[in-house]
């Protein structure tokens, strides 16, 4: 495992402040100030919500929970879910995100697999407790909030005791943080361990323009990137407006009411707010964000976003394995490389990339490989896992499994992930290549492109797509229209109409549901 942050002197284990504590001393700081709004409309002031997690963390302490404790959330988009996040840390405990979206079955592999000491489960999740409680065997079950009492007994309640105030446990850089997993679309998700100290970085950096008090709308889940945007919103004195999932024609209906700055969308999502009717009539002025990355986006979509919203898009290339790598910032958005594609960023300072060749060798400007990351804020390796982590982690450079370029002024471009490259006759075809042309195709509104293998296990373009209003397409329309602009080996073999593409629990096109539907 790599642990590259150690040569930095000056953040040894004396001077050190966890980004929880970071986030709690931010908001203590300023008590009346409104926090954070449930989806409910119920508002909370930064004191109230500070004070209950200082309670929560002494009550998980009273119980137990200590440095190097796993606490595992079953939980939704709720401000308890936020609270037991920087409770469970600043009482030292390694963090674990049971998503949504994943089987049962796979969430006991995770319980089991990371030493799950604490549970905690909030109401967005209590129907699912028991089917996941009945193949796992946690010591310590617990509800943030009343809840059915086969699930647990109600630790928020508990906790009403106890001090509103720090506990006094020393975290250090180099504790654990918590245990992040990878989408679960291919198996069994691998666990990344990252540490406290590259994520405190995160904080040390300016967040969004200068001004008013940033008011984030989370309309994706907390246990993802929208929770580390919460994070720093709260920490830099803004307010956090939270949704159970998204909806585009509530996404922009809070835009309006609540005079949202900052939005968070993966590029799927931000197709799906460009497509609702109510785009043209919602009053959009407040923004003065729109964050977008966590898979390759159409150039002809994004083009789109910045004519429906100005020039407020900014692109972030990142992953779990080494957080931020690259920024594209609004005005940096006519940078243009290979097949029309759109610029991800320049990496930030710190990082650096290369691009290499299947072999290993560093590639020039312009050429195309896998992309490698070096900088002080990688994962630790993967948990339990000295095998997968050798694989990608190898002196000091993570191969991140991604395909791209860099320009000669130092840009980064995105073709796609290695894992999903189509090997057909007569050469390899990326999905996303396929995927932006068919978007310009008027009879095409959203779709998804995949490599499925027949008996002889030689793969074939399938196309999946969802019809534009009025519209039929027609497969020899289609291959016509793609080989027309790319060649024929990009040409779909099979055309799959659908009413929606399906998305993952963090709203990526989930090609391994579709390749199963489409096998069956």
């Amino acid at each position: 495992m790599v642990a590259n942050y150690k040569d930095e002197v000056a953040m040894n284990d004396a001077e050190f402040i966890s980004a929880p504590a970071l986030v709690l001393r931010s908001l203590a700081r300023d008590p009346d100030r409104p926090a954070i709004t449930t989806a409910d409309g119920v508002g909370i002031t930064a004191g109230e919500f500070a004070a209950a997690t200082y309670r929560l963390a002494h009550e998980l302490i009273a119980r137990g929970v200590t440095r190097g404790t796993t606490v595992s959330l079953l939980t939704g988009n709720t401000p308890e879910a936020l609270s037991a996040r920087y409770a469970a840390g600043i009482a030292g405990a390694r963090l674990v995100n049971l998503y949504d979206g994943m089987s049962t079955p796979v969430l006991a592999e995770i319980v089991t697999s990371v030493d799950t000491a604490v549970l905690l489960v909030d109401a967005e999740r209590y129907a699912a407790a028991p089917e996941l409680l009945a193949l796992v065997d946690v010591p310590t079950v617990l509800t943030l909030g009343p809840g059915p009492e086969a699930v647990g007994e109600d630790v928020i309640a508990a906790s009403v005791g106890r001090p509103a105030e720090p506990p006094a446990v020393r975290i250090g850089p180099e504790d654990d943080l918590g245990i992040r997993h990878t989408g679960g679309t291919t198996g069994i998700p691998k666990g990344i361990l990252s540490l406290h100290g590259p994520y405190r970085r995160v904080f040390d950096v300016p967040f969004g323009p200068e001004g008013d008090a940033p008011r984030l709308l989370v309309a994706t889940s907390l246990a993802h990137l929208a929770g580390v945007l919460s994070d720093l919103t709260l920490h830099h004195g803004g307010s956090v407006f939270i949704q159970r999932s998204f909806d585009p024609g509530e996404v922009l209906a809070a835009v309006e009411r609540e005079r949202i700055t900052d939005l968070w969308v993966l590029p799927p999502l931000l197709y799906r707010l460009l497509d609702h009717p109510a785009i043209t009539s919602t009053d959009l002025s407040s923004l003065q964000r729109i964050l977008y990355g966590g898979c390759v986006a159409s150039p002809t979509r994004v083009r789109e976003a910045l004519k429906v919203f100005g020039p407020i898009l900014a692109s972030g290339y990142g992953m779990s394995e080494a957080q931020n790598i690259a920024v594209l910032a609004p005005q940096e958005h006519d940078r243009v490389g290979h097949a029309g594609r759109i610029s991800v960023g320049r990496p930030l300072p710190g990082v650096e990339v290369v691009i290499r060749a299947a072999g290993g060798s560093e590639l020039p400007a312009g050429e195309q490989g896998e992309i490698h990351v070096r900088s002080r804020s990688l994962m630790a390796g993967y948990w339990k896992r000295p095998d997968l982590t050798a694989e990608v982690l190898r002196d000091g450079w993570l191969n991140t499994g991604d395909i791209g370029h860099l320009d000669q002024d130092g840009y980064l471009y995105l073709a796609d992930r290695l894992t999903d490259k189509i090997i057909v006759v007569g050469g390899h075809v990326y999905p996303s290549e396929v995927e932006d042309l068919l978007l310009t195709h008027p009879a095409v509104a959203q779709c998804a492109v995949l490599g499925l293998r027949d008996a002889q296990q030689a793969e074939h373009v399938h196309a999946v797509v969802v019809p534009a209003p009025g519209r039929h397409p027609e497969l020899d329309d289609v291959r016509a229209f793609v080989t027309a602009h790319k060649g024929r080996i990009y040409a779909p073999e099979a055309l799959h109409l659908v009413s929606e593409i399906p998305l993952t629990s963090v709203g990526k096109p989930d090609k391994k549901r579709l390749r199963d539907a489409l096998a069956g």
